[in-house]
């Protein structure tokens, strides 16, 4: 699908790759004591493994944050697209992409203020994403806020926190050629990008490890 989230991205890595991830967490670190967050570093290694969640590609993770800034605007969610590819065209997401996050946070910050294909989410709070050329990516965030936005999108939706996004109930949602009349189905692959980031999110906090875009 093209884009993937690692959780434990230390664990397997070698060699030049390991040493340049080494590298990015020292300037994450620094950026975050920066920042007046308490000390966080990467684990070496992670018990489960690194994990990896699909995102259903670029245009999936943007899906989700289409319905992010429309509840946001309007404590709405906007009406399904017929292909999540279309939703960088939508002209409100397309406004908050072109400015910076402001002060105060706004309620979903962390999952639409980020780079989409690298940098880094960590298991610590703190309300404001850091924007810092010296970020992979230019642009931190936090896996704990990252957690609580995505259960507003999927307590929005009416998706179960629980269901597991390789399920054939979440499958049928995705592939359907025909919209749902009502339910998180209607949103098949929104709803699959928001489990597999909850997942992601959750795996971040309880092992420390941070969310690592691949």
């Amino acid at each position: 699908m093209g884009l993937n989230m690692v959780v434990g991205v230390l664990s397997n890595a070698e060699d030049d790759y390991a040493d340049m991830l080494r590298a990015d967490f020292v300037a994450v670190g620094e950026l975050l004591q920066r920042a007046g967050v308490p000390r966080w570093s990467e684990p070496e290694l992670v018990e489960v493994g690194d994990a990896e969640f699909e995102m259903w590609g670029y245009a999936g993770l943007h899906a989700v944050r289409r319905l992010a800034v429309h509840l946001a605007a309007s404590g709405r969610l906007p009406e399904p697209l017929q292909e999540a590819r279309r939703a960088v065209g939508d002209p409100l997401l397309s406004k908050v992409y072109r400015v910076f996050p402001g002060d105060p946070a706004g309620p979903f910050d962390h999952l639409i203020h980020h780079a989409d294909c690298e940098g880094y989410y960590v298991p610590a709070d703190f309300t404001h994403v850091i924007v810092d050329k010296k970020a992979p990516g230019g642009y931190l965030g936090s896996s704990v806020r990252l957690l609580a936005e995505t259960r507003r999108i999927a307590d929005a939706l009416g998706l179960p926190e629980d269901l597991d996004p390789h399920s054939e109930e979440v499958f049928e949602a995705t592939d359907a050629e025909e919209l749902a009349d009502e339910g998180w189905q209607r949103y098949g692959v929104e709803s699959y990008v928001c489990l597999q980031l909850l997942r992601a999110a959750k795996l971040s906090i309880a092992t420390g490890a941070a969310i690592a875009f691949t």
